[in-house]
């Protein structure tokens, strides 16, 4: 058997174990197990597990994950997404469709302190679609850019896909932040267009003229908005300043959302208890799928498909861009079926070194940074598109009534402004250095 096809077995064994719902962290770590036994045998898998999940779980760099999921947690149960989207649709009241617009600003505000896409389209959805559905918006408009609008959370730092793709490419996680600034501020605002483009050529959606009270810019408003502001400033002020590192800052902006939930006395202790329950849980699923996916790559090194793989894209002859063009669309593809996270764990160890041997006429820092950007684009579509969309479950679970095929109709026009923004991005990749270059 050659090592491509026992590379190709491992995938099918994975999939098919994902396809009887077995969890991804375990099915890659079957697949990875049943791969290493096969080719090196029990022993050598022992000894691997034995220092891999230590050497693993014992970096002071991961200490950053469950930090951003707990200041995005401080932030969901202390009531910090009301007063966002109260200013936000109070800026955009005047406009057709300003409601589903000022759903999409107030999820980009959150995603600012949470880190977290589901986080940010639960979360926001809560405020914005009883506020949505009493204006006349429908269920399918209203669901629609509440899961687009939640993909954000991950598009705008701090990012925890991009913090795992820092760790595995040891690239600097405050550079990273710095170029997915500019994306994220361009998906806002392509959303945005996508909205308004809708309700004018999808009549009957979103009201012609909002007959109902539409919330006002009060100075009470604009001070609820106040802490999160504050708490962005000191987080990344800090971070780029030089006042602390990434890990720091993230200490310092969990305690600062915990001091904001506080004083607008919306944390109870349930609350309170639910923030670090819900941090632990999800910090135990990524780092389960950390184990997994290092077993499993483990089991594709001993194959060196790899290796080979990179051998035969350079004898192919195909410019830097082309290869780069191929591994974001098997980045689309890949995404349909599986989380982003269980995505660039398993394949950023095996794309990252070829995509490094490329020749872009660029610096490697620059390389580097850049396809982070383009991988963290394209790996957000699987947020939106059947059959996971985890967003669009998430969303459409709380809106009663609404059936999903129609809240999947709604996101396609979104899908179309990001597939815009990713090209602009692929093609410009001076859009997400840019700020690179003003970070120490």
């Amino acid at each position: 058997m050659t090592p491509l096809m026992q590379a190709g077995l491992l995938f099918a064994l994975m999939l098919a174990l994902m396809a009887v719902r077995v969890p991804i962290a375990i099915a890659m770590f079957i697949a990875g197990a049943v791969g290493y036994v096969e080719q090196a045998g029990w022993g050598p898998l022992a000894a691997f597990l034995n220092t891999q999940a230590f050497a693993r779980f014992a970096s002071y760099d991961l200490s950053v994950i469950p930090l951003f999921i707990l200041m995005g947690n401080f932030a969901t149960q202390g009531g910090l997404s009301r007063a966002l989207f109260e200013v936000a649709a109070a800026l955009m009241a005047r406009a057709r469709g300003g409601l589903a617009m000022a759903a999409v600003v107030a999820s980009a505000a959150f995603g600012a302190i949470c880190g977290s896409s589901i986080a940010t389209a639960a979360t926001i959805t809560q405020v914005a679609l009883p506020e949505m559905k009493r204006h006349g918006y429908s269920g399918r408009l209203s669901t629609g850019t509440l899961a687009a609008g939640g993909t954000l959370g991950i598009l705008i730092p701090p990012s925890v896909p991009l913090v795992i793709y820092a760790i595995l490419t040891e690239q600097n996680i405050a550079k990273l932040f710095a170029a997915a600034m500019i994306p994220g501020l361009i998906a806002m605002l392509g959303y945005m267009v996508a909205i308004a483009l809708y309700v004018r050529w999808v009549p009957g959606h979103a009201p012609d003229h909002d007959e109902g009270e539409m919330p006002r810019l009060t100075a009470r408003a604009l001070w609820g908005v106040g802490p999160i502001a504050l708490i962005f400033l000191l987080v990344f002020g800090g971070i780029y300043g030089g006042w602390f590192t990434p890990t720091e800052g993230a200490a310092v902006g969990a305690a600062a959302t915990f001091v904001a939930a506080l004083a607008r006395r919306e944390l109870t202790f349930a609350k309170l208890g639910q923030c670090f329950y819900a941090t632990a849980s999800a910090s135990a699923m990524i780092f389960l799928i950390f184990l997994g996916a290092d077993l499993m790559n483990g089991a594709l090194a001993l194959t060196q498909v790899p290796n080979q793989l990179a051998e035969m894209v350079a004898g192919w002859g195909l410019s830097p861009w082309a290869v780069v063009g191929a591994i974001l669309l098997f980045y689309v593809v890949s995404g349909a079926v599986m989380d982003e996270l269980s995505v660039i764990l398993l394949t950023i160890p095996i794309f990252f070194p070829m995509v490094m041997a490329l020749d872009f006429g660029m610096p490697q820092e620059s390389v580097a940074i850049w396809f982070g950007i383009m991988v963290l684009m394209t790996v957000g579509f699987g947020l939106l598109t059947p059959p996971v969309g985890l967003n669009v479950y998430v969303v459409n679970g709380m809106a009663p009534g609404v059936p999903i095929a129609e809240s999947y109709r709604c996101v396609i026009p979104f899908l179309a402004s990001d597939v815009l923004r990713t090209l602009l991005l692929f093609f410009v990749p001076p859009l997400s250095l840019w700020l690179v270059g003003f970070v120490g």
